[in-house]
Formats: structure tokens, sequence, C-alpha cells
């Protein structure tokens, strides 16, 4: 997962350069890691297809939850809009720019041209599923509350692989609560053969990274909802 690595790299470094910023994300933004044994994602269609061998994977979600007066009203009338629209936020942000870059110097050309690469593209597209983007992610499934996409290694690598994974954006209304709470789940994993052990593939420190990076994204997607 190179490309994950050089963008969490270059994005950690800059914007937790001071422990403010980290302690604001770290509240704000929260994670669970391991996932609970009883998270639908273990037992969906999608996981069993795309882990055929139910090997061990590094795991977290991040959530947050933002009060109904700070989020623009017409996103609270319909759960499709706002987990539409918070997906936009996240490829479309700031959080994901530096990798998007990244991407679009080494892997854009004219067997990739049709997918997203602009930021003006990744925030107006319906993410329907089979979308593409920037050569590494490619829409699998999208719900009312949910979108999920595949990651890990290009989407023109279909067969089983030894980096892959799920990334799960999704949205919903508290109305109980008055807030919508926004959730960036990742289930990474080798699909390719069989692997021995309960570990997933990224060692500690990796996965401090990666969780810090998917705040960063929770984050800035985010800022889309506001109004």
């Amino acid at each position: 997962m190179g490309i994950f690595r050089l963008a969490r790299k270059t994005v950690f470094t800059g914007l937790l350069g001071t422990s403010t910023a980290a302690a604001y994300l770290a509240s704000q933004n929260p994670v669970i890691s391991p996932l609970p044994a009883n998270d639908p994602i273990w037992s969906s269609r999608l996981f069993r297809r795309a882990n055929p061998n139910g090997n061990p994977a590094t795991q977290d979600v991040v959530i947050k939850r933002i009060p109904f007066d700070k989020i623009r009203p017409e996103l609270l009338q319909n759960n499709n809009d706002l987990t539409l629209e918070f997906c936009r936020g996240v490829w479309s942000g700031w959080g994901f720019a530096i990798q998007r870059r990244y991407a679009q110097l080494k892997y854009r050309g004219p067997e990739t041209e049709h997918q997203l690469w602009d930021p003006e593209q990744l925030a107006t597209s319906t993410y329907d599923k089979g979308a593409v983007i920037t050569d590494h992610f490619e829409v699998v499934e999208k719900t009312p509350t949910s979108i999920t996409v595949r990651c890990g290694d290009s989407p023109r690598n279909q067969p089983l692989r030894p980096s892959d994974g799920l990334f799960q954006i999704s949205a919903t209304i508290d109305k109980a609560h008055e807030e919508v709470e926004l959730r960036l789940k990742s289930v990474l994993f080798s699909s390719e053969g069989k692997v021995a052990g309960n570990k997933g593939p990224m060692s500690p420190w990796i996965t401090q990274l990666h969780q810090w990076y998917a705040r960063i994204w929770a984050e800035t997607g985010s800022w889309k909802l506001l109004k």
C-alpha cells in the first residue's frame, strides 16, 4: 500500500506538527480499533468475496458527530444526499489532495483518463458502482447510508492480490440526538493466498499513521457538509 504510506507520511508530518492540531483531531474524530466482532462488514457479501480466505485485517473506524445546526439544512432531508456529499468531501477535500496529486503524476494517462482525477470531478461525481478514483479506489457498493470502495491496488488488477481492502464512507442522520454521524471504516488485508496468524498486514506504527490519516480525511471531508 505504498501510495497510502507516502501520503500518510507527508500529511501526518505537516498537519500534526503541533500538539494542538493532534489533540483536536483525536477529540473530534475518535478511532475504534479493532472493529467489534459483530460489525456488519464481517458478514457482508463484499468482505467474503474480497477476502475469500478470511485473512487477518488491519481494521478501524473513525467516527465524527456534528450537530444539526452546523449542517447545511438541505442535507438533513435525505440520507442519500448526506452520504453522497460526505463522500464528495472526502475525495475532493484537502485531506486527500496530496495523495491525489501523487497518483495523478504516476498513474494518469490514456488508459486511466476515464477515471475521477480532478477536484471538480471528485466534488460532483455521483459515485455509482464502478466509479474509479485516481486508479486506486473502485466503488463496489452504494447504499443510502454508505459508499464502499475496494482499495490497496489499481482496479485494473482485479484478481486476488497481496495488497487489498475495503474502505467504507458512511453518514447517518440521528434525529434523536439532532446530530449526523460520519464514519470512515477501513478493513485492509492480503486477499492472495492464506495468511497465517491473526495480525493484519500493517505494522503498529503504520497502523497508527493510517488512523491519523483517516482522522484527517474525516475532518476535511466533513467541511463540505457545513453551512
